[in-house]
């Protein structure tokens, strides 16, 4: 089991936010974990990372990753998880990186941080382009030179520079439009196949989930209320909550007057 997180409960003060029993991911598994916005999605991807704290949050249960527990982890033992074994992509790539520094200077940053020499950072950072279908000129560019779909795809590119393990994806897709985003969902298949990374695949449109991911969770305030098989779960759902989001999908053609 690559991520095992059970009985998570995230609260700030005297409000619980998350109380998710269970989701596990196995190697080179893709997950998706859907729901209204406020449901608890990004929260639990953020505990994970180690960062949910520094929001203010109180963070109680356990969240394994291979075996080795997160929850109460020192900093210092956090940082070196953190990037090298599992990695976050935003839905707003750009904002997270910094404005005034080169790509190229960012990977060098974050593989150096993890113990690699300036030229093995500089030649893993030209080969993770490669992989991601970039040219490496891109490194010499500032963020607010990049597309949206460049952003994203070099955010990726620096999960695979740094071989992370586990990449948790906060709705990658949702600020692109469908020709980028169908690349996107290419690409992080790519990665499970190629590189053998696992997903945890954050969004609320069923529509690239039902694309992307093996099985599903369904969250809602805070609690996941099904999951199962991706196929299963869109197609049979029990949870009368799963059925509302599934009927609130547009389809072609719906509402259109009869001729």
């Amino acid at each position: 089991m690559k991520l095992l997180i059970r009985d998570l409960r995230i609260s700030f003060g005297e409000r619980t936010v998350v109380a998710l029993e269970q989701l596990a991911i196995d190697e080179g598994e893709i997950v998706g974990l859907v729901g209204e916005s406020g449901s608890g999605k990004s929260l639990t991807a953020l505990a994970t990372l180690g960062l949910a704290e520094a929001a203010g949050a109180t963070v109680e249960g356990s969240i394994r990753l291979n075996g080795v527990e997160l929850i109460g982890l020192s900093a210092r033992r956090m940082r070196d998880i953190r990037g090298r074994r599992i990695a976050m992509i935003f839905q707003n790539p750009v904002s997270a990186f910094t404005p005034v520094s080169r790509v190229g200077d960012v990977f060098i940053r974050a593989l150096r941080l993890h113990g690699a020499s300036r030229g093995d950072a500089n030649s893993r950072a030209h080969v993770a382009l490669r992989k991601t279908m970039l040219s490496p000129e891109l490194l010499h560019r500032y963020p607010h030179e990049l597309s949206g779909g460049q952003a994203q795809r070099i955010a990726i590119a620096l999960a695979v520079a740094l071989r992370s393990e586990l990449l948790l994806a906060d709705e990658p897709t949702s600020a692109l439009d469908v020709t980028v985003q169908a690349e996107i969902v290419e690409l992080l298949r790519f990665l499970r196949e190629r590189e053998g990374m696992s997903l945890l695949f954050i969004s609320h449109d069923l529509a690239v989930v039902a694309q992307l991911c093996d099985r599903i969770a369904v969250m809602r305030r805070g609690r996941a209320v099904e999951t199962g098989l991706t196929g299963d779960v869109l197609l049979r759902p029990v949870d009368s909550y799963t059925r509302e989001l599934i009927a609130a999908v547009p389809r072609l053609g719906a509402g259109k007057p009869p001729s």
